[in-house]
């Protein structure tokens, strides 16, 4: 389902930028930053940048995945 907000437009500028090089929509880059807002908030003991790998990795279909092989030691 799809709601109607307002945004300021400067957020939206910034969005529309990261989308284009992030591969999603507007709408799809705003409701990602909400999810690693909402995500970060929660696990406050987290690393922003481990919550945003996370949240992008289950955003990536399973053929684009490489399996991990561990290496003997």
């Amino acid at each position: 389902m799809s709601m109607p907000v307002r945004i300021e437009p400067d957020l939206y500028n910034r969005a529309k930028k990261e989308a284009a090089v992030e591969h999603r929509t507007i709408a799809g880059q705003i409701e990602f930053w909400a999810q690693v807002g909402r995500a970060c908030i929660d696990n406050p003991d987290l690393p922003v940048n481990f919550v945003i790998d996370s949240l992008a990795s289950l955003e990536t279909s399973e053929k684009d995945k490489k399996s991990f092989k561990r290496r003997e030691i």
